[in-house]
């Protein structure tokens, strides 16, 4: 792991929203707006960008927790931004505050916890784990 990782880093996304997006690809019967579970992909998305060009030869990070609110409705078509902040690093767990905009309101925060991990050992379970 990289010491460049500090307390008080920042990083943004922006996103077009798609038809893709859309809440009722996880349920028919909810509105046709962006998805909460691509919500929570995004502000996910946004923190890994954050640190990857930090990462040591052969990390990755995974998302180990997130508590999110999602507080209003984004019509398809509209561009959303995502802002993240780290906020904590503990050795090689990460905590990070995102908050979620689109072109008219604030949408969404979140307080996102990722961990630094070596990708081969981290393959190797899972594969054991699948079997393979």
């Amino acid at each position: 792991m990289s010491e460049e990782l500090k307390v008080g880093m920042t990083h943004e996304i922006e996103r077009q929203t798609t038809e893709e997006m859309s809440a009722q690809n996880v349920f028919p019967h909810v509105p046709h707006v962006y998805a909460t579970s691509v919500m929570v992909g995004h502000m996910e998305a946004v923190c890994a960008e954050m640190v990857l060009s930090h990462l040591g030869e052969g990390e990755q990070t995974v998302g180990i927790g997130m508590k999110f609110s999602h507080t209003a409705a984004t019509p398809l078509g509209m561009k959303v931004r995502f802002s993240a902040k780290l906020i904590e690093v503990d050795g090689r767990k990460l905590v990070f505050e995102v908050e979620g905009y689109d072109e008219a309101d604030k949408i969404g925060k979140a307080t996102h916890q990722r961990f630094i991990i070596d990708a081969e050992k981290f393959n190797s379970r899972v594969a054991k784990k699948a079997g393979t």
